[in-house]
């Protein structure tokens, strides 16, 4: 099939777009911590965006959308070092209209962020080669294998889950990790003089200007994901807006209904919920269903902040209940909303669909936090995870 050159430079600004959005995170995060921990969690964004696309382009594109061994983790010699991936045709019948090369750039994109999402659940508390170590690992052995289910023709993708734009992939596998990294690294060390500045973000500013570059980054994300300039995209991009807005707005209302006054933060927290939320579904569902998805993330993934606050669980910016449990809300969704006229050919919802979504969301969510406990457990022992308590406010 011929290369469109419309739906080719569609794709490259939408690659653009999600790259855009990993130094957004680096904002966001960056306003929520401390003044002395906004240079970590900075780097710890930027890194990712540096070894984690030269392991993307190494072996692990090849090891998510390469021919699949078993229907669990693609061969790592299809692709490795982009080989055979074309420059002047697609991939595959899959990936139709565009170069090869710019469907591996984009998909990498969504590789450079997911474990840079991870940074918020355990800020102030982790030393830059550890974690530089974790998250090598992490691509290996998480990121990989549930991005070749998923979506590069494993067994998930054979049974009929259906993840639009990294609900399961980004979100759920993210989120989880996220959880059991709280188990293992335990919480921050309160300043003696101050036990409250933890929870004060120190830049919101920063806070607002992070959101803006990541719901800016999110047409890109979420629209990007048709793979087409066409009505999809469109109707991704619009359901992206539609329920990131629902989120903002309703995050207010539950601040308010749980007697505290409207915040800028609360609003770009909300709206980050609807944002991810929408995700999985955003090319299934129309925009009633986008709005609906935008009240319940409000709904869910507040209370999921709170819950996780009262187990004092040291969750510093909100992973789980924002990322984790957004995208396997999301995901449940689909299942629940999906209307074939959207997209046709793809996803229709019923009983039976929602099944298989719930299905396959416990068991990314399940994976994803077990590996990642093991994994924690022993750069703990072996290399040492934290700082001194000391200098965690370095």
């Amino acid at each position: 099939m011929a290369i469109d050159t419309g739906d080719t430079a569609f794709m490259f600004v939408c690659t653009g777009l999600v790259q855009f959005m990993t130094p957004g995170l680096a904002f966001f995060y960056g306003g929520l911590v401390r003044s002395t921990n906004i240079l970590t969690i900075m780097l710890q964004n930027f890194a990712s965006m540096g070894f984690v696309f030269i392991l993307w382009w190494a072996v692990l594109f090849s090891m998510s959308f390469g021919t699949t061994l078993n229907g669990i983790l693609g061969d790592p010699w299809s692709y490795y070092l982009f080989n055979n991936v074309p420059m002047t045709r697609e991939l595959s019948t899959a990936f139709p209209d565009i170069p090869g090369v710019l469907f591996a750039g984009y998909q990498g994109m969504f590789a450079v962020i997911t474990p840079a999402l991870m940074t918020g659940a355990f800020a102030d508390r982790v030393k830059i080669v550890p974690y530089v170590l974790f998250v090598t690992l992490w691509m290996f052995l998480i990121y990989a294998p549930v991005c070749h289910w998923v979506w590069g023709g494993g067994w998930m993708q054979k049974w009929g889950v259906w993840d639009f734009a990294g609900g399961i992939v980004v979100h759920i596998t993210s989120g989880f990790s996220a959880l059991a990294s709280l188990m293992v690294i335990g919480p921050r060390s309160k300043p003696a003089d101050d036990p409250e500045a933890l929870s004060q973000p120190h830049n919101v500013p920063f806070v607002a200007l992070g959101t803006a570059m990541l719901w800016f980054g999110w047409f890109g994300f979420n629209g990007g994901s048709a793979l087409a300039s066409n009505s999809v995209a469109v109707m991704a991009m619009m359901n992206s807006q539609l329920a990131g807005s629902m989120g903002l707005v309703g995050w207010i209302i539950m601040d308010m209904a749980n007697g505290k006054k409207p915040g800028l933060v609360g609003a770009c927290v909300g709206a980050v919920a609807g944002l991810a939320t929408v995700t999985p579904a955003a090319g299934y569902i129309t925009m009633g269903g986008a709005f609906v998805i935008g009240l319940t993330a409000s709904i869910v993934c507040y209370f999921c902040v709170m819950t996780i606050q009262k187990a004092e669980l040291d969750d510093a910016l909100d992973v789980w209940g924002v990322h984790g449990m957004g995208g396997f809300t999301g995901t449940l969704l689909v299942g629940v909303l999906a209307d074939r006229t959207v997209n046709p050919g793809t996803v229709e919802r019923s009983f039976h669909q929602f099944y298989v979504q719930a299905s396959c969301a416990c068991i990314c969510a399940a994976y994803s936090f077990i590996v990642s406990y093991i994994l924690l457990k022993f750069l703990d022992v072996t290399v040492g995870i934290r700082p001194k308590r000391s200098h965690e406010g370095d």
